[in-house]
């Protein structure tokens, strides 16, 4: 069993936080379940292997890394069980810069909705810190209680939408949670053939062999895509796509599955070698517009992207 367990980048709306946002990043916290012998500096080293104990080092010594009163911890500082300790996430390797803009397409005083372009993760994760959309957005618009109530992944572009009020937060996460969002989304592909438009997709979605893809199997079905036809030119046609569950991968797994994998997708129907930084071959899948009822006031809202796919 771990030793501790790592419980994210933010702490709860009402919790006290002992560390500021810096530059855009909120600090990240841990639990630690058992008494460890050895001191702070030992248990971190061991605890992120690849974190350098010099790195480490240099944030204690500069106070970044803090108890949950926020007094800073030194290298032979004890570490004790039921401690939560605090600290920022940080790069050991430079980050390549995405040569991409977001915009933002509305903000009132809870929420924030923003086009995200294609290549910019939602959210630090991996390799990725500052080159993401939370991050940006916080720098750019000083609003520390920014969180998204979804995600995109790295490859998609098109609407995401963000809280930055933690007293209506909720509320608006409870739509994603009730089914009560109405999201469209579109793609590039080849032709299906043997289908009538529009036609529902159903299938039973299971985590992978690998871990960052989806796989299907028999079963009761557990995600549902309606497949509408928009337009074909030559052997590429353009879908719109509503996802009436919200499975990881959902749509590209489901496209592979239908024998028309989305263009430029390198996870389905195989995954291929990684592309680290090259930008040259979009995703062509754009979450083009998210609708639901405003649950504070009950009017109907909708935002589009103002993107578009390579559409030949």
């Amino acid at each position: 069993m771990s030793r501790f367990v790592r419980r994210g980048h933010q702490a709860q709306a009402n919790a006290f936080v002992p560390l500021p946002i810096k530059d855009g990043v909120a600090p990240s916290y841990l639990w630690i379940t058992e008494t460890l012998a050895g001191g702070m500096l030992r248990f971190l080293a061991e605890r992120f292997p690849d974190v350098s104990p010099e790195s480490w080092a240099a944030r204690l010594a500069r106070g970044e890394v803090v108890d949950a009163q926020g007094r800073a911890l030194a290298a032979d500082s004890h570490v004790r069980q039921c401690m939560r300790i605090w600290y920022y996430r940080e790069l050991e390797e430079p980050e390549t810069p995405i040569p991409f803009e977001e915009k933002v397409l509305f903000q009132d005083e809870h929420l924030l909705v923003a086009d995200k372009p294609h290549f910019l993760p939602t959210i630090p994760t991996g390799r990725f810190l500052h080159e993401t959309l939370l991050v940006r957005l916080k720098r750019q618009y000083d609003l520390p209680h920014l969180t998204p109530i979804h995600r995109l992944d790295r490859e998609t572009a098109g609407v995401v939408i963000f809280s930055h009020n933690p007293a209506t937060r909720g509320k608006y996460q409870s739509l994603f949670q009730k089914r009560a969002i109405r999201k469209v989304y579109e793609a590039l592909a080849a032709p299906i053939a043997g289908r009538a438009f529009p036609f529902t997709y159903r299938s039973r979605m299971v985590d992978g062999e690998k871990f960052f893809v989806m796989k299907e199997e028999a079963g009761e079905p557990n995600s549902e895509t309606l497949v509408e036809l928009i337009e074909q030119r030559g052997q590429v046609a353009r879908y719109r796509l509503h996802p009436h569950t919200g499975r990881k991968h959902q749509l590209r797994l489901h496209m592979a599955s239908l024998g028309a994998p989305i263009l430029n997708d390198a996870f389905y129907p195989v995954a291929l070698p990684c592309k680290g930084d090259d930008f040259s071959a979009p995703l062509q899948l754009l979450a083009r517009a998210i609708a639901f009822d405003d649950p504070l006031t009950g009017e109907p809202r909708e935002f589009a992207s103002e993107r578009a796919l390579d559409w030949p």
